[in-house]
């Protein structure tokens, strides 16, 4: 999955000349976080929330609101922007950028195409969404956790039995990241079985693989299975 194709198109920026008060007003009106401050049609900064948190309380900015407004309205967007912001090429994929946003501990960042020209917006609200979409939870269905040990064809062997019940696959997810020594732990989404076949499978699969717990989208229900 591309970041191209997930990145908001519609992005709304602001000249770096204009002041902070614009900058407030369109980030409101727009309800967004991240505007890009742009300089001749080049990206030359961001603001953010923070930005303006940051100004707020700073030396330039008294205390009386009458005067901080008025202030607001002479301070320049360039003066208070986050300088050469990180950037995402736009045919990374949406992992990669999930990494750079974790690791930079940053909300968003704008999109860039080959020319470097500016031609999106990534956030983790995006990330989200790819990660919905990666689990199949538009599917109603039941969703299994398993800790499986990793030897080739153990997961093949779960897949075999699932439709073998007549189960369809919404997706297949696994991690090492908190897994015991030599397992990893497997999530597998699936739908199309039949109700009063749920307790058949659960049984089946718990003679060759440890069940970690399961949720029914269905009826809104998990079970989740001590050690």
């Amino acid at each position: 999955m591309l970041v191209k194709d997930w990145m908001n198109t519609l992005v709304f920026s602001i000249d770096a000349n204009a002041s902070l008060e614009k900058a407030i007003k369109l980030q409101k009106e727009c309800k967004i976080n991240i505007l890009p401050v742009m300089d001749n049609k080049k990206l030359i900064g961001i603001i953010t929330d923070r930005d303006i948190k940051r100004a707020s309380i700073s030396d330039k900015m008294p205390l009386d609101i009458n005067e901080a407004i008025s202030l607001a309205s002479t301070v320049k967007v360039r003066d208070v922007m986050t300088p050469h912001p990180i950037t995402i090429p736009h045919e990374y994929t949406m992992q990669e950028a999930a990494e750079i946003l974790l690791n930079n501990k940053i909300s968003g960042a704008p999109v860039t195409d080959h020319d470097g020209k500016m031609v999106g917006i990534i956030n983790r609200s995006d990330v989200l969404k790819v990660l919905m979409s990666l689990t199949g939870i538009g599917k109603k269905g039941y969703l299994f956790a398993f800790s499986v040990r990793d030897q080739a064809g153990n997961i093949g062997k779960i897949v075999k039995t699932m439709r073998d019940f007549g189960c369809r696959i919404a997706s297949i997810l696994g991690s090492y990241e908190k897994a015991s020594l030599n397992y990893r732990d497997v999530y597998i989404r699936i739908y199309d079985l039949e109700p009063e076949k749920y307790i058949e499978l659960l049984q089946k699969l718990k003679e060759t693989v440890k069940v970690s717990y399961v949720v029914d989208s269905i009826l809104n229900k998990r079970e989740i299975f001590e050690e």
